[in-house]
């Protein structure tokens, strides 16, 4: 388990205050998103006019299970990893994870804050800024732990091209986009306004990280269902833009293209598989498929990068899967990740494999799908296994403890019932009407 070297292709950002304050001045910052405290002391975000109902979405990380469900209001209610840097590798090491790939969580998750702005002028350069914050001020404060991920003004191809070449250039080896872009009133990924984008991102070699829960949400039945059925359902609703993705001509004009699925998970992918197989056989006929020769499943092993938490069934699996196509992700600070016992976990659902195959599941396939070269130009792999990062942290003696932290119940008191969908729902509107 210590000699494991763990690379976690998906983590998130609770955007810190002073994220704007070293890239912009004038107008350009005083115009920035911002932070902004209510009369009861929470947090949120303001920009261009519209508020941000939350700003630590699900961050629950090192609270004790019982106020998993207390919804963070407040920066103070965070573990420091959620939005500091410096406290971020100090997580990572007592967690045994040598590098991330980190998602915004508030303002920054798939641009959205920025596509809903009405002065599209002022959100492309705050996006801009945004990224280079990224870039400048996280990703290079420690080189090689961090895999530079970008955010997109897909609402304006010609600056969506600019910003790929320049990101490009700047180190980026990735960026994000929504799964579905036609819930952002863009076409949809088989329009020819994308036609741009693709060519920029195969003439870049920059991968795609297509994030769970941004274009196809997990339906849930009611809002008289409880909670825990729609959490079960998430990582299946994945299956559905997935479906959408594997149908494009692109695929086939770009056979080097690389789309990460972004906490999908891999149980399902077997299943998936076959069955765009066996509807390719029967209806091609048909259907005018571009899958004539070449079958759905082997363009997925193709183009597609899995990333699971915790997935027993899928690495059971893996053969069905491909060993290519799998990386681990930690999902810091939300409340599906494993932290700071993740060694422990992922070795007990890895260990049947052999050393070649988990080499690849933990740190090779990522290394290869993000072209992230710099992490063996910064690092020798011999410090950063799973022992060298937390002897690291034991030296430093990092606190993991859980703590309570405050925050909002979806309802207060106890409830004879379990809690719904709509309970969740309430809490969020009941916060921005009274915010607003």
């Amino acid at each position: 388990m210590n000699d494991m070297v763990l690379i976690s292709v998906d983590d998130h950002i609770c955007e810190p205050p002073t994220m704007f304050d070293n890239q912009l001045s004038g107008d350009l910052l005083a115009s920035a998103p911002k932070l902004r405290i209510d009369k009861n002391g929470k947090n949120f975000w303001e920009y261009q006019g519209r508020l941000k109902g939350s700003v630590g979405l699900n961050a629950v990380v090192g609270r004790p299970f019982e106020e998993y469900g207390m919804e963070p209001t407040s920066l103070d209610q965070l573990r420091d990893g959620c939005y500091d840097v410096h406290a971020r590798i100090d997580d990572m090491d007592v967690n045994g994870i040598a590098a991330s790939m980190c998602f915004g969580n508030s303002i920054v998750f798939d641009g959205q804050t920025f596509h809903q702005a009405p002065d599209k002028n002022l959100a492309l350069r705050h996006m801009q800024a945004a990224n280079d914050w990224h870039y400048e001020e996280w990703c290079m404060a420690y080189p090689g732990r961090f895999i530079p991920l970008g955010v997109l003004p897909t609402w304006d191809m010609d600056a969506t091209v600019s910003e790929i070449h320049r990101l490009a250039k700047k180190g980026f080896r990735a960026v994000q986009m929504n799964e579905n872009p036609t819930v952002q009133g863009l076409p949809s990924i088989h329009n020819d306004y994308w036609d741009p984008f693709f060519k920029a991102i195969a003439d870049t070699d920059t991968t795609v990280a297509l994030h769970i829960g941004s274009g196809n949400p997990a339906p849930h039945a009611s809002m008289e269902t409880p909670i825990e059925a729609w959490i079960s359902t998430m990582p299946l609703s994945v299956a559905q833009g997935v479906a959408d993705w594997l149908q494009l001509e692109e695929l086939h004009a770009y056979p080097d293209m690389r789309i990460a699925i972004s906490e999908g998970s891999i149980g399902w992918v077997p299943y998936f598989m076959e069955r765009a197989d066996f509807s390719n056989w029967r209806h091609k006929a048909w259907t005018h498929s571009r899958f004539q020769e070449l079958k759905p499943s082997d363009l997925f092993r193709r183009h597609f990068l899995n990333c699971f938490v915790d997935d027993r069934f899928g690495l059971r699996h893996i053969e069905e899967i491909g060993e290519d196509n799998v990386a681990y992700e930690c999902d810091y600070p939300h409340s599906d990740t494993l932290w700071p016992e993740v060694p422990e976990y992922l070795w007990d659902s890895v260990k049947h494999l052999t050393d070649e195959q988990i080499d690849k599941v933990t740190y090779g396939n990522a290394l290869r799908w993000f072209r992230f070269d710099d992490f063996l130009q910064h690092n020798r792999l011999e410090d950063m296994t799973v022992g060298a990062c937390r002897a690291r942290a034991a030296a430093k003696a990092v606190d993991v403890s859980p703590k309570s932290s405050g925050g909002a119940r979806p309802f207060e008191g106890g409830l004879p019932r379990p809690v719904t969908s709509g309970d969740v729902m309430t809490m969020f509107k009941e916060h921005a009407e009274a915010r607003a």
